[in-house]
């Protein structure tokens, strides 16, 4: 049963973009320690390799939990790779706003009329915006493409850096999928990862006859209306958007292991963690106006990606593929004390029945401190991101059409 179940359809509509963009706000955290401990170049190639090797994986999986996976594996349209993008923590919703155009099914365009990614990384210069929308952006698109056909490009029409510097849209792409292309192929952490249990993980089905559409079989819409799916379908959205998470925090452990000794990548993986536990929490907190008390923290805890989906961690499944929670336990609870501090710094967390290695929710106690603690510094390294107070606005979902 998952976590996700408790909240009403409503409830749901409102928490599926929050955790889109929680997964996007993890490399705010990661990277920002990889840069100060290896150097941007190497902070650029672990960026590479994390979605390269984790995006093709979770791609793949929403297809087939929404209904628009190609009829022949590895034979997507356009509109399948569209689709896959505004399902994608690498692409959430408005904070990468992307705007899309089909031609044909070979042939299509997207735009990013706003870029937040952008706007987190231009104040730091040009050398940083040309790492992220040449370097990284130039492999990993190619590498999601793979996902719904291998004969896909994606290639700039004009990107960042911006010239004009307040240039709009941020940038734009052609989508092209041609016979004639060589086939795009993974790199080998790729096959590692899909080796993972949270690749292979299987969740409950949709119940098709829930109020509500049950899968996004139908055409391409410029702005998924969330509210339109069914209970049951958001449910699976939101554990499916936590398994994101997952793949993609496995992708950086596999990358770290690389380059770094044991201990190294411990504190990386731990710095990446306490981060986006305490943003995302603040986030998770004020979208579902959740209490700011013991109660509520132990909701927030219940709710929040690093115990989610409860099919991958209660069943210690994230366990053996070192998942978040793995890094968690009796002598190390600073990524679950900041959850429980997004609501209230004297708000803290204790783990007394766990054994290292075997945490799960029911282990963690809520309690409360006589003396608030401080803010995290990995917590504030996040802050930084305008995706931190970043809000959605209510918008039309009109389907797209060839032009």
């Amino acid at each position: 049963m998952s976590r996700y179940a408790d909240l009403s359809r409503d409830e749901l509509a409102v928490l599926v973009p929050e955790l889109l963009l929680v997964g996007q706000l993890i490399d705010r955290s990661g990277m920002a320690w990889c840069i100060a401990e290896l150097g941007r170049d190497e902070m650029l190639r672990i960026a590479i390799e994390e979605w390269a090797a984790a995006s093709p994986i979770y791609t793949r999986r929403m297809q087939q939990a929404l209904g628009y996976a190609p009829e022949t594996p590895g034979r997507g349209d356009v509109v399948t790779i569209f689709k896959g993008l505004q399902l994608d923590i690498g692409a959430p919703p408005q904070f990468m706003d992307f705007r899309y155009t089909v031609h044909d099914p070979h042939h299509g365009e997207f735009r990013l009329d706003h870029c937040g990614a952008l706007m987190d990384v231009e104040p730091m210069g040009p050398d940083y915006v040309t790492g992220m929308c040449h370097d990284i952006e130039d492999p990993t698109f190619d590498a999601t493409a793979i996902a719904s056909n291998p004969k896909a490009q994606v290639r700039p029409i004009h990107r960042p850096p911006r010239v004009p510097a307040d240039r709009s849209p941020h940038c734009a792409w052609t989508v092209v999928i041609d016979e004639s292309h060589p086939d795009a192929e993974g790199i080998p952490a790729l096959a590692v990862n899909q080796a993972s249990h949270a690749a292979t993980l299987e969740l409950a089905p949709i119940d098709a006859t829930d109020d509500g559409a049950s899968d996004y079989s139908g055409p391409l819409v410029s702005d998924l209306d969330f509210a339109s799916f069914s209970r049951s379908a958001l449910v699976r959205i939101a554990d499916e958007v936590c398994l994101q998470m997952h793949l993609l925090d496995r992708a950086f452990t596999i990358a770290l292991e690389k380059r770094c000794p044991d201990e190294q990548v411990l504190r990386l993986r731990r710095q990446q963690l306490v981060g986006i536990a305490g943003v995302g929490a603040m986030r998770i907190a004020r979208a579902l106006g959740i209490s700011h008390d013991e109660d509520g923290a132990r909701r927030l805890l219940a709710l929040h990606p690093l115990l989610n989906p409860a099919a991958y961690v209660d069943t210690g499944l994230a366990h053996d593929d070192g998942a978040w929670v793995s890094l968690c336990g009796p002598a190390w609870t600073d990524a679950l004390a900041a959850i429980a501090q997004a609501l209230d710094p004297h708000l803290d967390v204790v783990v007394e029945t766990a054994a290292e290695g075997s945490l799960r929710l029911d282990d963690v106690a809520v309690v409360r401190r006589p003396e608030p603690a401080p803010e995290r510094k990995e917590v504030a390294v996040v802050r930084f991101s305008t995706g931190t107070d970043f809000a959605f606005e209510e918008r039309r979902s009109l389907p797209i059409t060839p032009v």
